[in-house]
């Protein structure tokens, strides 16, 4: 059994991912560079868990102790799991240098799992030690919520890792599903053209981004294009479709909207900013 974790980015996904595994019982190491963001990430997970004691679906006691399983640092070398989990910023080069850091630290069969939404693992896995421990390990946002991981394999993948992996998810509620490496994976290959052609309709003039929202809700999506780009990131968001297009060879139908690519140029990134497609601030 996998018992220690380290996820290592204290973002939303990463702080996300570290309190999914503190609270099925897994010790967390939850590693930033800055203080100041472990300082964010424990006010989240506090909020979140005590959201969960008012609607009686943990006790105060289980709400501490998931707290108490959760170790936040800002140093490598407290990075030491048999799982490393990274929820860093999308660039190859970043994820890379995370790799090959925590790899002096760990043992030579740890398991380095990403989390991207879209880069090569096959690619990732070429620039590590040890590549057949390289995989990727795709939550969904929310990801104390969201049932479905992706569980991504490279040519050089270890069978008894990806075995390994699927019982630590099963394990802890989560839905696994194996899958080869290519361009978005499957879930973000397959919603590309949900997001685009939503765009693309807005840019056409068609309709406004609410009434499409409206219409898709109603006819059976738990939550419209515009909405779900605000909760995920539309800098996320729009990073995937251009690195889905790139790796995809450029197709126009993939191509990425322009109306997103202002939104991230205006820092107006969703519910994490405040504003995007809607405005998210408080009154």
């Amino acid at each position: 059994m996998i018992g220690t974790i380290c996820v290592c980015g204290a973002g939303t996904m990463g702080s996300g991912i570290a309190q999914h595994f503190a609270l099925h019982g897994r010790s967390v190491i939850l590693f930033d560079l800055e203080q100041r963001f472990l300082d964010r990430a424990r006010q989240w997970i506090e909020k979140d868990l005590e959201k969960g004691v008012e609607k009686g679906k943990i006790d105060p006691a289980e709400k501490d102790a998931t707290l108490a399983r959760i170790r936040f640092t800002t140093q490598h070398e407290d990075c030491i799991a048999p799982l490393i989990i990274e929820a860093i910023i999308e660039k190859p080069e970043a994820k890379t240098a995370l790799f090959h850091s925590l790899s002096n630290w760990n043992k030579p069969d740890a398991i380095f799992a990403s989390n991207t939404s879209s880069l090569s693992i096959e690619a990732l896995a070429g620039q590590i030690p040890n590549p057949e421990r390289v995989v990727g390990l795709h939550f969904f946002n929310p990801a104390p919520l969201m049932k479905l991981v992706e569980i991504v394999t490279t040519s050089n993948s270890d069978p008894a890792t990806i075995l390994a992996l699927q019982k630590l998810c099963t394990d802890t509620g989560k839905i696994p599903v194996v899958c080869k490496d290519s361009p978005g994976f499957i879930v973000n290959r397959v919603a590309r053209p949900f997001y685009i052609e939503s765009l693309r309709l807005a840019e056409e003039g068609k309709t406004d981004m609410a009434t499409i929202d409206q219409l898709l809700e109603n006819a059976g999506f738990r939550m419209g294009p515009f909405r779900l780009m605000d909760l995920i990131g539309n800098d996320v968001n729009y990073a995937v479709s251009q690195s889905v297009y790139e790796q995809l060879g450029q197709p126009e139908r993939l191509k990425p909207s322009y109306i997103q690519k202002e939104k991230v140029d205006k820092g107006e990134w969703g519910k994490k900013t405040g504003k995007g497609y809607y405005d998210w601030q408080k009154p």
